[in-house]
């Protein structure tokens, strides 16, 4: 077992930095979400779901570099990534419209005007909603329609119709079910 540090003593020093500085950036990533979040007046939920979107994408980084300080041939990783990317290509060109959900309710985090309390209407020429956002989700709104309904609407729907405020933080205790 002394044998295997001796020997890959600087891959593990290596690894080591490596982990340490995405750590470190994935805090700071974090925090700064967590802050941009409680401006925006947005939940915490939704700024740890971020989070979490934050460090697949480092864990992802931080496998790729340690391949190589490992010693990995290039052609190797580029034979994982390519065999990985074409199951997980086929698997979301089978469930799209989760990915798009996803990547919607990333971009509602960042720019989404309305938050949870806020009634608004969506003007679907098909079916027209008026309710209360009760939560907004990675996949969809949760809204509360004024006879009771519990409505949900998908993320990448509501960025592609128009929204209209009505009221700002309708909702209240009373209407809480």
């Amino acid at each position: 077992m002394t044998n295997f540090f001796e020997f890959y003593q600087t891959e593990i020093i290596n690894t080591a930095i490596i982990l340490a500085i995405l750590f470190v950036i994935r805090k700071i990533i974090v925090i700064t979400v967590k802050k941009i979040g409680r401006r925006s007046g947005t939940t915490e939920a939704r700024a740890i779901l971020i989070g979490r979107y934050v460090t697949f994408v480092l864990v992802l980084i931080a496998l790729l570099i340690a391949s190589f300080i490992w010693g990995v041939e290039s052609q190797q990783i580029s034979l994982v990534f390519s065999s990985v990317f074409a199951v997980i290509g086929i698997g979301l060109f089978a469930i799209w419209s989760i990915l798009s959900n996803v990547t919607s309710g990333v971009i509602m985090f960042f720019s989404f005007p309305y938050k949870v309390g806020d009634k608004i209407k969506i003007h679907d020429n098909d079916a027209p909603i008026e309710a209360i956002i009760e939560d907004i989700r990675g996949f969809q709104l949760i809204l509360r329609e004024d006879n009771g309904n519990l409505t949900t609407y998908p993320n990448n729907l509501i960025l592609q119709k128009a929204v209209t405020l009505i009221e700002k933080d309708a909702l209240d205790d009373s209407s809480i079910l």
